[in-house]
């Protein structure tokens, strides 16, 4: 026989705990308020249980819950945003509950309950030994791009992606290659998205533009161009009606 372990999550209100899993396409499967709350819910084979907090004890207002180890990352962030949009109006991006944005090739996504508790939902065949950013083999820009992308994708700290670029780009970008810039800018374009920055974005996007590339290097930046407007049209789409 093998052992099974469940995840235990706070409860905070069991309704609205439960209500959410189940916009997300949980099935619940216990709902308790007497003689104490306890709640449990089931989805695509996985469990979570929820129960409320020991007396005396003060939650955070965020703490990681469960490792959750898919097939498919992509399709699961694609099937929890249609069901939040479709619960919600739009897709929750900041504050409790939230899903925090996926780029094409990241191995993971953080969702995040209305009580804070945080499930991080993983490629099941990531690769054990990551390379968490700042890559040896790389120098400069690169070195400090590939930082940047540990930082926004990995760490969900926007604030010092934004940080480690401008500051990268200021110590490198004169020696850099013009494909290097034009990652950098497209980068910070985005990021400038996710933090509602209109006038950096307009800024990021006019460094970009001016940037000289063949044809090849478009084709090559084609995805990292788009994706300030892939992230904007993610963000404000609502459910029609």
């Amino acid at each position: 026989m093998t052992d099974t372990a469940v995840p235990m999550l706070w409860s905070g209100d069991l309704p609205s705990t439960l209500d959410f899993y189940r916009a997300l396409g949980y099935t619940v499967t216990y709902e308790q308020t007497r003689p104490y709350v306890y709640g449990a819910v089931e989805g695509h084979g996985c469990a979570l249980h929820f129960a409320d907090a020991p007396p005396g004890i003060e939650l955070p207002a965020e703490h990681v819950g469960a490792l959750v180890m898919v097939d498919d990352v992509a399709a699961r962030h694609a099937e929890y945003t249609a069901a939040l949009r479709a619960h919600y109006g739009k897709i929750p991006a900041k504050g409790c509950p939230r899903i925090t944005r996926y780029r094409p090739g990241q191995s993971r996504f953080s969702l995040v309950d209305p009580v804070g508790n945080t499930l991080l939902v993983i490629q099941r065949d990531e690769p054990m030994e990551l390379e968490y950013g700042g890559s040896r083999a790389l120098d400069g820009l690169a070195r400090v791009l590939d930082n940047a992308r540990i930082l926004r994708d990995f760490k969900n700290d926007d604030r010092s992606a934004i940080r480690a670029l401008e500051a990268g780009l200021h110590r490198f970008g004169a020696t850099a290659s013009v494909v290097d810039r034009a990652r950098a800018y497209a980068a910070l374009a985005e990021l400038a998205v996710a933090a509602a920055d209109s006038d950096r974005l307009a800024h990021w996007k006019a460094e970009l533009e001016a940037v000289e590339l063949t044809p090849d290097e478009h084709a090559a930046l084609s995805t990292d161009a788009a994706a300030s407007e892939v992230l904007a049209t993610w963000l404000i789409a609502t459910t029609p009606g």
